[in-house]
């Protein structure tokens, strides 16, 4: 089978996307792992999959495969690259699309200068819902790791996350730290690890060590997790600046009862087809 894909990235975060709607897909997790490779393969962080949508209200569905080839709930860059990638393929014509996703349906706008604006939904806290394994609700909780206790913030996104706060975000041990945090048992479903450092109440710099990938150039659902953080310990404004390796994105978070929408842009890098 000959399998048309398009490579795209949001600020760096690279995937590989693919039309499930007018091409038959069927990928087991090692076909994932080889395409994933940099070297042998197309090489990408996530694999992005459209297909059509179970529930009629909405326009499609939205599936993400880890490069280690197994499949999350949740990718806020890419959410933004499907978007894009749907609108340039014809799969549909309207700015405004509604997708279903395994945690949740959410909505995507593209405005005039082709950003893309994505409708999170609401942050997830309770423990259990994240999942986190706690006796009750809290704004931060201590997690020991060899002996040592650290103090992070637990959120879903749709994908569990784990946000400490530092004072230097280009010095945090984010390889080391962040690969015993993401498997720490505590988090039942392992978890995606951001270190934060706040330059004012508008602007902070943030790293990600994600779940089955390792540390990405940028990680929206983090982003948004990090500002929900911020926001829920009296440190951050509404709209935030949050600063990756790979660029920037503008996270706005008004009230509890309402959605977290980050804001940034999608790139398509190239096209290409493959024989499966």
């Amino acid at each position: 089978m000959l399998l048309k894909f398009t490579k795209m990235h949001g600020l760096g975060n690279d995937f590989m996307v693919i039309d499930g709607v007018t091409q038959n897909v069927r990928l087991h997790p090692e076909k994932i792992r080889e395409l994933s490779d940099r070297n042998f393969g197309v090489g990408f962080d996530q694999l992005l999959l459209v297909e059509p949508p179970s529930d009629p209200d909405m326009d499609f569905r939205y599936r993400i495969f880890n490069a280690d080839g197994s499949e999350v709930e949740q990718c806020g860059n890419g959410a933004r690259c499907f978007a894009a990638f749907v609108l340039e393929r014809k799969l549909t014509s309207s700015r405004r699309i509604r997708v279903q996703t395994s945690k949740g349906n959410i909505e995507l706008r593209i405005g005039k200068d082709d950003e893309v604006t994505v409708d999170m939904g609401k942050p997830e806290l309770e423990p259990w819902e994240i999942p986190f394994k706690a006796e009750r609700q809290s704004i931060t909780y201590k997690l020991e790791v060899e002996g040592k206790e650290h103090e992070i913030a637990a959120v879903s996104m749709g994908n569990p996350h784990a946000v400490m706060l530092v004072e230097d975000c280009k010095k945090a041990p984010v390889e080391n730290l962040g690969r015993k945090i993401q498997r720490h048992a505590r988090f039942p479903q392992n978890c995606n690890v951001g270190f934060m450092e706040i330059m004012n109440p508008g602007e902070v710099n943030l790293r990600v060590y994600e779940r089955g990938v390792g540390e990405t150039l940028a990680c929206g659902t983090g982003a948004c997790a990090a500002v929900v953080a911020g926001r829920l310990q009296g440190l951050l404004e509404p709209t935030v600046k949050v600063n990756l390796p790979g660029g920037s994105l503008s996270i706005t978070w008004k009230e509890d009862d309402l959605p977290v929408l980050m804001t940034g842009p999608a790139t398509r890098v190239y096209e290409g087809h493959i024989r499966i």
